[in-house]
């Protein structure tokens, strides 16, 4: 069960990983917001 949810958790941090690297920004302030984004999206999905 516990190795379930570290999967999951893995793999949710891997998406947001990727997700931010494929975007991309133009700016550090666009790179905070990307980052605020991603883990308002992690916190919701946990």
């Amino acid at each position: 069960m516990k190795a379930s949810i570290f999967m999951r958790r893995v793999a949710l941090l891997s998406l947001a990983g990727a997700l931010l690297a494929l975007t991309g920004c133009n700016t550090v302030a666009g790179f905070g917001q990307d980052i605020s984004s991603s883990a308002r999206t992690v916190q919701r999905a946990l």
